[in-house]
């Protein structure tokens, strides 16, 4: 279970991350407008979430990547806040 459930938190990551890269506007337009530099935020948390997924994948960089992952997913609460509390400007997006 424990192999199993390490390549499928890597999968994932990746995924999301290379979503970041592959349709960059469809993340730019979650980022709270407070926020500078939409388009660079979707980038460099595209390239965190594609480098953490990579450093599950090594046994002796699976605590620092867990941990970085972690943080990065505490960086981008304010997007997730930002879409609760305005669910008009995202109707194609499911609740």
């Amino acid at each position: 279970m424990h192999r199993f459930s390490v390549y499928l938190i890597a999968l994932l990551f990746a995924a999301a991350g290379t979503a970041h890269f592959v349709r960059p506007s469809a993340f730019a337009r979650i980022v709270p407008p407070y926020l500078p530099a939409p388009y660079a935020l979707v980038y460099v948390s595209g390239a965190a979430e594609l480098l953490g997924a990579l450093g599950v994948l090594v046994p002796g960089l699976r605590r620092y990547a867990g941990w970085g992952l972690i943080l990065l997913a505490l960086a981008v609460f304010p997007a997730n806040v930002h879409m609760a509390l305005h669910p008009a400007d995202f109707e194609g997006i499911p609740a």
